[in-house]
């Protein structure tokens, strides 16, 4: 069967359509068929004088969500859904929806998020959750074509591996043969060993995985990172870089996902850069924290209040970051960059020199025996060079105000969340 899309309906012409039944009205004389595909909703006007009343009777019967072919003809109307109407003479039932619906997709009865994700495929076709969702499609398209744009090469790294990529415990360990390996919290130690090869500018759109007992409205055991490695570049060029395609990514879903923006009720405000900068001792001083902790929620919303805007952290005490990030003094080459709400990257200046990497390994009590992959590529010419990591939907939540991290994932995985 050939199919027109709603959105290239043209009026007086003969189409075929199909979709899910929405919902159905009966006004006595004439009767309506609400019927919704992935562009919206099309209005299936069915008067007595013009559809047979078999016809009629037949699209009376169905049940709401089931999935139905209509076949008819283009009539413009100002008042019905995208300015147009289709008058049928043809109504095919491809799939009879059960009774009752898990959730009301018309929007007007609400479930709450578990009842949302347990029947995601449900969840889906409320045009608003579907709004996120083209949006995510989008950002994620955009950020690919800025990076590529500034000469950006795309990898993949492994998601198996054999070591930790930061140290800590907060690894899921999985059966590798007859071993135990984990999978990855970060691409970091293979985007930098990629500096080494020679491939200068790197970025990588992928899950990582972080086996951490949060039950937070911003945390999930599995994301989608956007990481990118630089060579010959430091910590301030690829904090430009990374405003820059904040910015970017703003401009594109305005411009692009008016509809989107519209069904969820979303202003999108585009943020002006460059992005304020904050030294640590001044953002522990706002948040009224000493020297030396790190910014809990509650010392990141104290911040986020006084900036009111997007913003980095800057120049932080070495103890508090990883073993390859390039230390001065008691300071390092670090920043994360700051949503009011929450943090959405972190970067840095990394360490090539060899000798120093070792020594901060064995600072951070991580023995270099189990880095021998990673450190050799550092023994025979690593460029100096620098990176960041974004959450993707973090990015996301913080771009259209969502209440909670796990609206901006299809299928997410949580402490309590492993199926559907």
């Amino acid at each position: 069967m050939k199919l027109t899309r709603s959105s290239a309906i043209v009026p007086e012409t003969d189409v075929t359509v199909a979709g899910w039944v929405h919902e159905l009205r009966d006004l006595g004389g004439i009767s309506f068929l609400l019927l919704r595909d992935r562009d919206g909703i099309m209005q299936i006007t069915m008067p007595k004088k013009k559809v047979p009343p078999e016809l009629v009777e037949h699209v009376r019967s169905l049940s709401r969500e089931s999935v139905v072919r209509v076949a008819g003809l283009v009539k413009e109307e100002l008042k019905a859904p995208q300015g147009f109407e289709i008058i049928p003479y043809e109504v095919e039932l491809l799939s009879a929806a059960e009774s009752p619906l898990p959730l009301d997709v018309t929007g007007k009865v609400r479930a709450d998020l578990d009842t949302r994700l347990d029947a995601r495929f449900m969840d889906m076709r409320l045009p608003a959750t579907r709004a996120i969702f083209l949006i995510r499609a989008t950002v994620l398209q955009e950020v690919r074509a800025f990076l590529s744009a500034h000469d950006f090469i795309e990898i993949q790294t492994p998601k198996m591996v054999a070591t930790a990529t930061e140290g800590g415990t907060q690894l899921f360990p999985i059966s590798y043969f007859d071993r135990e390996a984990f999978l990855n919290q970060s691409p970091q130690l293979y985007k930098q060993i990629m500096m080494a090869a020679g491939l200068e500018r790197v970025f990588e759109v992928g899950p990582i995985f972080r086996a951490e007992e949060h039950d937070t409205r911003k945390h999930l055991n599995e994301v989608t990172s956007i990481d990118i490695e630089a060579s010959f570049l430091d910590d301030r060029e690829v904090m430009e870089l990374l405003e820059e395609l904040i910015r970017h990514v703003y401009v594109a879903v305005a411009e692009r996902c008016s509809a989107s923006l519209q069904a969820l009720g979303v202003a999108l405000l585009i943020p002006n850069i460059p992005f304020k900068r904050i030294a640590y001792a001044e953002a522990i001083e706002t948040a009224d924290i000493p020297w030396g902790d790190d910014l809990d929620t509650a010392a990141e919303k104290a911040v986020g209040e006084e900036v009111g805007e997007h913003y980095f952290i800057i120049d932080w005490p070495v103890e508090l970051k990883p073993f390859y990030v390039q230390p001065h003094n008691n300071l390092c080459y670090a920043f994360d960059l700051m949503h009011p709400r929450m943090e959405l990257a972190s970067g840095a200046r990394r360490i090539h020199d060899y000798a120093l990497l070792v020594e901060q390994l064995a600072s951070k009590s991580l023995a270099p025996e189990n880095f021998g992959f990673y450190l050799d590529a550092f023994r025979f010419g690593m460029p100096p060079h620098a990176g960041w990591g974004l959450g993707a939907e973090r990015l996301l939540v913080t771009m259209l105000g969502l209440a909670n991290i796990r609206e901006s994932v299809l299928f997410p995985r949580d402490r309590r969340r492993i199926t559907p």
